[in-house]
């Protein structure tokens, strides 16, 4: 039995290792995909610059895994106020051959009722932690509202950027330790108690913005691949090292972190999911959400058409001469 749970072992192990090569060259090819496409986004920048309101129209018919996220008051915002709207591979500009699942949204916005800010851009870090957690990190960025009555997130992002602010301060983290809510500071506390009193379905698209995702560093992600590299490199040459049983402690603490939920001061949970949602959805494929709008925007103007032509053949009718008690019949049949 002990030989075949050996064998079932190896095999796991062989299964996961393929797995990541699988994901090398998918990264791989989203390194390639970005050459070729990168002439052709800044052709149709160019050509979209000359539509004043392409982005807006685009939102419009963004699909429901983003507009769910978008609540009325967002609307009023992006359809009267969005001037343009961006994505980028920062990590691969100017040859680079950094991580091309690294992105930076940009929305840049007209003078408005509602914040100072002429452009809002948030980046994206993909990292790994020392427990192959792996996914898109970033930092809350401020927006300079005019007014608290004009705010949006009701106070949520300003909340979500001053403890961000407060935890710079304290330097980096590990990703795996997760902080207690006995030993939350003031400005914590109040933040969890607006998120719980605001709930996720409540909160603003702008409070997006705010979003931090898995608390690793780039460090830690560093140190994390290289680690993952070298035990597959080791187990390809048949030099498997062996597991190291977890101190005592160390199982207490993972107990304690157990209890803890990571994501008790996060202000936007779905932050990775709407920002892949906009980049790999809405970004490229932006043309064919405007022209999908523009069709909308034909129907229901031959919609109203056809209805303005039955009212006036209503209108004839009624002062058509009638002969033998029958009416002339319409000029317009409909099937």
């Amino acid at each position: 039995m002990a030989d075949e749970a050996d064998v079932a072992l190896a095999t796991y192990e062989e299964l996961m290792d393929l797995e990541r090569d699988f994901e090398e060259k998918e990264t791989e090819i989203l390194r390639q995909q970005y050459a070729l496409t990168q002439p052709l986004y800044e052709r149709r920048e160019k050509l979209i610059a000359k539509i004043h309101n392409f982005w807006r129209l685009a939102f419009e018919m963004v699909p429901t895994d983003l507009d769910s996220y978008i609540h009325p008051g967002d609307s009023a915002v992006l359809q009267s106020s969005l001037k343009s709207f961006s994505v980028s591979h920062f990590e691969l500009e100017n040859g680079a051959n950094g991580e091309p699942r690294s992105i930076s949204i940009k929305l840049e916005f007209t003078e408005n009722e509602w914040f100072e800010d002429k452009v809002l851009e948030k980046k994206f870090w993909h990292r790994q932690s020392k427990n192959n957690d792996a996914g898109l990190v970033s930092e809350p960025v401020p927006i300079k509202w005019k007014s608290a009555d004009k705010d949006l997130t009701q106070g949520l992002l300003d909340l979500a950027v001053k403890v961000w602010e407060n935890d710079k301060k304290q330097g980096a983290s590990d990703s795996t330790k997760v902080k207690k809510a006995k030993d939350y500071t003031p400005d914590e506390k109040a933040l969890k108690e607006k998120i719980e009193a605001m709930g996720s379905g409540g909160v603003s698209f702008f409070a997006w913005f705010g979003y931090r995702g898995l608390n690793i560093s780039e460090e830690e992600s560093r140190l994390a691949i290289e680690k993952e590299k070298k035990i597959r490199a080791d187990r390809a040459a048949n030099e498997v090292p062996e597991l190291q049983e977890a101190d005592d402690d160390d199982d207490d603490d993972d107990d304690d972190d157990d209890e803890e939920d990571p994501w008790a001061l996060e202000i936007f949970p779905d932050g990775e999911e709407l920002a892949v949602a906009m980049s790999e959805d809405l970004w490229p494929n932006a043309i064919k959400y405007f022209t999908q709008s523009q069709e909308m925007d034909m129907s229901d103007a031959d919609f109203e058409d056809d209805d303005d032509d039955e009212e006036m053949e209503d209108d004839d009718e009624k002062d058509s001469p009638k002969t033998n008690g029958a009416q002339p019949p319409s000029k317009k049949r409909k099937a």
